[in-house]
């Protein structure tokens, strides 16, 4: 960064920071990971100075003939890869692709129903704090409150009751598999679309260690980072029917011109989805998740569900008397980082919850194993029994910074 450094030390050494925190830390978000040089690259060039309003072939700007064709090349990418029948890579975030789809296919005041935030869902699946919310009557379907898992019939019942235009099919802090056939059914039952939020495990879809939405759904929302290791960016896959209300609903309906830097970056990282060593990256984030959550039941802890079919896990921390905020603080501390999250049924506030959730897709781009699963619970154990004892975290903290410095990113 040596321009940047000469024009802007301030910046510069807080990158360098942050460059040094991810280095030396045990990450352990389930949405973050690291990224190649090439996304990186991609991301950092010169297509930020480009405007394009409008689509490939379709611009109100002059001057886009190799953005076209880099915004088709990624487009071909994300359908070839997931198998869907159309792309748009416009997007520029989960929410805004969520938001557009919905803004494409629904009038304002129409009825939506998602899966309840505090159960597992995402924000913009209806919740009132969501614009999604206040555009649209929402309706949220819960978990089993004996199983804490999906109730498809819970859901059938609701869905019937309800009449919804359109169901969302997806979470961000739920363990289990996700049968979107189920929720297909559901959806033709009652007449509504279809729409699957697969931010967070796109790359495992990718990796073919997570069933598809894409042949069950009229809409696939995505991120493109999270499993999927490309830029901070969204994603629309579309069936047949659909797609000129989608990408109208996306443009000109919730944004303007996209950013072409971050295009170009998601076209990198869905060739690098493509690759065999993509896919076997994909099957170890799963083993990892396995060991790890069978790991930490050994040593009491309390998994939502009781484990993972996925890359991250929900632990309700109330039988270790420890909310979920003094856990993923005192984590954070020793260099282990998770984020509190609340759990089904919490009767704590979002502030504060009972829970913590952890992954593994960042530790596993570093080349952790299953050894290191076993490394990373006991060191979690130890925060929860010495959660007080500064003297013992700081050692700690130590210890899991020197244990990082032996891995590389993989690729």
């Amino acid at each position: 960064m040596k321009n940047l450094i000469k024009s802007d030390y301030d910046i510069a050494k807080l990158i360098q920071k942050e460059e040094e925190r991810q280095d030396y830390t045990i990450r352990m978000i389930p949405s973050e990971n690291y990224v190649s040089n090439s996304v990186l690259e991609a991301t950092g060039s010169i297509l930020t100075n480009k405007y394009s309003e409008g689509y490939a072939k379709k611009r109100y700007y002059e001057g886009q003939e190799f953005i076209d064709e880099i915004e088709i090349l990624a487009k071909k990418r994300a359908t070839t890869l997931f198998g869907a029948y159309r792309a748009n890579v416009q997007a520029l975030s989960g929410a805004p692709a969520n938001l557009g789809a919905m803004i494409g296919l629904l009038n304002p005041g129409d009825k939506i129903m998602g899966m309840a935030l505090p159960h597992g869902g995402h924000l913009t699946h209806g919740w009132k704090v969501s614009i999604t919310g206040k555009i649209f009557n929402a309706v949220q379907y819960e978990l089993n409150q004996k199983t804490d898992r999906l109730d498809y019939d819970m859901i059938r019942d609701m869905a019937l009751k309800e009449r919804p235009k359109l169901i969302i099919a997806g979470a961000s802090a739920y363990p289990r598999f996700i049968d979107f056939k189920k929720f297909r059914e559901i959806a033709d039952e009652v007449g509504a679309y279809l729409l699957s939020d697969m931010a967070h495990i796109a790359g495992l879809v990718a990796g073919g260690v997570h069933p598809s939405p894409v042949p069950h759904s009229h809409v696939v929302t995505t991120t493109t980072h999270k499993t999927l290791r490309g830029p901070r960016g969204g994603m629309i896959l579309m069936a047949k029917g659909v797609v000129k209300k989608v990408n109208k609903g996306v443009f000109p309906g919730v944004q303007g011109g996209p950013h072409n830097h971050t295009t170009a970056a998601i076209a990198v990282a869905l060739k690098e989805a493509s690759t065999d060593s993509f896919k076997q990256y994909a099957q170890q984030v799963v083993k990892n998740a396995k060991v790890l959550a069978d790991s930490l039941t050994e040593y009491g802890f309390n998994l939502v569900t009781g484990g993972t079919d996925n890359h991250l896990m929900l632990i309700n921390m109330e039988n270790k008397n420890i909310s979920g905020k003094e856990m993923s603080t005192a984590m954070n501390y020793v260099n282990i980082v998770c984020n509190a999250n609340s759990v089904p049924f919490d009767k704590r506030s979002p502030m504060d919850p009972s829970g913590i959730r952890i992954g593994t897709p960042a530790i596993t781009t570093k080349g952790m194993k299953e050894a290191e699963m076993v490394q990373i619970a006991k060191w979690i154990n130890d925060v929860s029994l010495n959660i007080n004892n500064k003297d013992f975290l700081d050692k700690l903290a130590l210890d899991v910074k020197d244990f990082t410095k032996q891995y590389k990113l993989q690729f």
